[in-house]
C-alpha cells in the first residue's frame, strides 16, 4: 500500500519497528522492508536438531493499511513440508489470526514462525495428511520433511571473490624472438674453417690487401729515377772527348731544389771546329 494512503500513526510504527530492529540480536534471520514500507523479506534458518536443518526458507510479510491494529498476513516463497503451511505458502498460526495484538511487532512473528519449525502444531494443520503422518510416523515425517529441505531450501553457495588475473611469463617463443633481435644488432661470428676431406689441413679465404706492393712499386721507381741521376765514379774524357762530371758518392737528395745558375762564357771554337764553353772552370766540348 502507498504511503501517502497511510495514516501517520502506521507509519511512524513501522519506522519505529526498523529502529528496534537495528538494536535485536537476529542470529541467522534476515528481515528488511523493500521499497514499499508495507512489503518487508524475511529469511529463516532451519533450527539446528530439526528436520529443517540446513535450509534456508523465505518468507513475505504484507502489512494491512491500519498495521498494527489488523495482523500481518505472512507467505513462505520457499516450499516446505510442514503440516502448518500449506502449498501456497500460507501459514496457520494463533498470533496471525485471533490471538493478534497490536503490542506485537513483526519481528516477533518471524520469531514464532521460527519456533513453528520445531514444534509444529497437529491440532491446527493446514495439511491434515501431514499431519496424520507426523503423530502416526514420525520417522517417515522427518524423512520426507529433510529429502524437501535438501531439495527446496538449500542455500546458493557462496560466491567466492573473483582472483585477478594470473601475470602471463613471457613463452619460450617470445624469448627466443627478443634473442634473435638482439643478435641482430651484434656481427655474425666468422664461420668455421673448411676441413679438407682425408686429414687434409683447414683452409679459408683470406682477403689481404697489399698496400706494401705500392710502396715497393713506388720505391723501385725512386731508385730508378737516382740511378740515372748518378755518373760513374771515374774521372775523365770518354771515348767521344766528352768530359764526364763525377756524381757525389751520396745518395742524390729526392727533394725539389732552386736551380742554380751558372756563369757561362764563351770561350772560342775547339780543334776539331767546335765552340768550348766554359762552366765554372768546367770545360764542356760541343761538337759542331
Amino acid at each position: 500500500m502507498p504511503a501517502s494512503m497511510a495514516s501517520s500513526m502506521t507509519l511512524k510504527r513501522i519506522h519505529r519497528e526498523i529502529a528496534d530492529l537495528k538494536k535485536e540480536d537476529l542470529g541467522g534471520i534476515t528481515l528488511t522492508p523493500t521499497d514499499s514500507l508495507f512489503l518487508w523479506k524475511a529469511s529463516i534458518p532451519g533450527p539446528e536438531g530439526s528436520c529443517y536443518e540446513g535450509g534456508v526458507f523465505n518468507a513475505e510479510i504484507q502489512l494491512a493499511p491500519d498495521y498494527p491494529f489488523s495482523a500481518p498476513k505472512v507467505i513462505f516463497v520457499t516450499r516446505i513440508y510442514h503440516m502448518n503451511i500449506s502449498d501456497r505458502g500460507n501459514v496457520c498460526i494463533d498470533i496471525l489470526k485471533q490471538n493478534w495484538s497490536p503490542a506485537l511487532s513483526i519481528f516477533k512473528v518471524i520469531l514464532s514462525l521460527s519456533s513453528l519449525l520445531t514444534d509444529p502444531n497437529p491440532k491446527d494443520p493446514l495439511v491434515p495428511s501431514i499431519a496424520n503422518e507426523y503423530v502416526r510416523n514420525r520417522e517417515l515425517h522427518n524423512r520426507t520433511a529433510k529429502q524437501w529441505t535438501q531439495l527446496y531450501a538449500r542455500p546458493p553457495p557462496p560466491k567466492l571473490p573473483t582472483p585477478p588475473p594470473p601475470t602471463s611469463l613471457p613463452t619460450s617463443s617470445a624469448t627466443n624472438g627478443r634473442q634473435i633481435n638482439k643478435g641482430k644488432s651484434r656481427a655474425p661470428p666468422p664461420p668455421p674453417p673448411t676441413i679438407n676431406g682425408a686429414g687434409g689441413s683447414a683452409s679459408a679465404a683470406i682477403a689481404i690487401e697489399d698496400s706494401d706492393s705500392e710502396m715497393d712499386a713506388e720505391g723501385a721507381a725512386r731508385a730508378r729515377a737516382g740511378t740515372k741521376r748518378r755518373k760513374t765514379r771515374e774521372s775523365g774524357t770518354n771515348r767521344d772527348g766528352v768530359l764526364v762530371i763525377d756524381g757525389d758518392d751520396e745518395q742524390v737528395d729526392e727533394s725539389p731544389r732552386a736551380p742554380k745558375k751558372r756563369k757561362v762564357t764563351s770561350a772560342g771554337r775547339s780543334r776539331g771546329g767546335g765552340s768550348r764553353t766554359t762552366v765554372d772552370d768546367d770545360v764542356i766540348v760541343i761538337d759542331d
